[in-house]
């Protein structure tokens, strides 16, 4: 297959530009940093430096890359603002599906996260409706995912993939990443909140698996939801910090069920972030 993907350049998006060259697939990836495209280029891609926000460009790739299908890992974390990474999945989105369109490409495999829904100790499934009521700054989240899902749809192939949060190499949660350095420093919260995780390895094994699923959204977590009062003292533990101390935030989360990806197929290779944690 030829396979355009959106957001090549992070942690995700070359987890998958790697497992998509291994399987044979012939790959174009999109960065809007021309530092990062030699990067893109050692590891078997064709490059393509393109901002998403602008249209025209988008357009333009896109459509000279011909691909089967477009994966969609366009995310804005590194300033860690999420109004700045709910304007990408709002604008961004539109962007690469109009692009989508324009090319005659119908099947999209886009990535979305699974901290969406409204907060309940019942477990979540794809049919549970987003928490399109919270309050801010939350809500900012919410609608620019709700954009991004429903853009996706209007392709005929639209899937979207509802991934728990990253841990591994590259991810805030890693030895160097933002929360390993606060469990380090003993800063790190440990809270009521009940958070699903996935491994990026799994996250990038699923985006790749999903280009043969059916359309539609899949919840993609582990088979282990848990709140930060456990999870979090196993992480400092790991890294060598201190002791977390429990503190209420008033956000029970919610656990998510992966039951339908696992129906489908799905494999961890980390069924639980507990041993996960472990290989960091």
């Amino acid at each position: 297959m030829d396979i355009f993907v959106a957001g090549g350049s992070g942690v995700l998006g070359r987890a998958v530009v790697q497992s998509l060259i291994a399987a044979g697939s012939r790959v174009t990836a999109m960065t809007r940093s021309p530092g990062k495209a030699a990067v893109l280029r050692s590891l078997g891609a064709e490059p393509v430096v393109a901002d998403a926000f602008d249209q025209s460009a988008v357009t333009r790739a896109v459509a000279a890359a011909g691909p089967d299908a477009v994966v969609h890992l366009l995310t804005d974390l590194g300033s860690g603002d999420s109004s700045s990474n709910a304007r990408l999945r709002t604008v961004g989105t539109r962007n690469l599906v109009d692009a989508a369109t324009r090319a005659g490409v119908t099947r999209m495999v886009a990535e979305s996260i699974s901290w969406i829904y409204p907060p309940d100790v019942r477990t979540a499934e794809e049919s549970t409706p987003l928490d399109l009521d919270a309050a801010e700054p939350r809500r900012t989240t919410i609608m620019g995912v709700d954009a991004l899902e429903n853009a996706v749809r209007e392709l005929p192939h639209g899937t979207v993939l509802r991934f728990g949060q990253f841990y591994g190499p590259g991810t805030w949660y890693s030895r160097d990443g933002r929360h390993g350095d606060a469990a380090r420093s003993g800063t790190l919260a440990a809270t009521e909140t009940v958070t699903s995780f996935v491994h990026v390895h799994d996250a990038a094994q699923a985006a790749v698996a999903a280009l043969a699923w059916p359309s539609g959204t899949w919840n993609i977590v582990d088979d282990d939801p848990a709140a930060g009062r456990e999870w979090a003292p196993r992480l400092a533990d790991l890294l060598g910090g201190p002791e977390p101390v429990f503190s209420v935030c008033g956000d029970i989360g919610r656990p998510v069920s992966n039951s339908r990806a696992r129906d489908h197929g799905l494999v961890l290779r980390h069924p639980s972030w507990r041993e996960g944690f472990a290989t960091l």
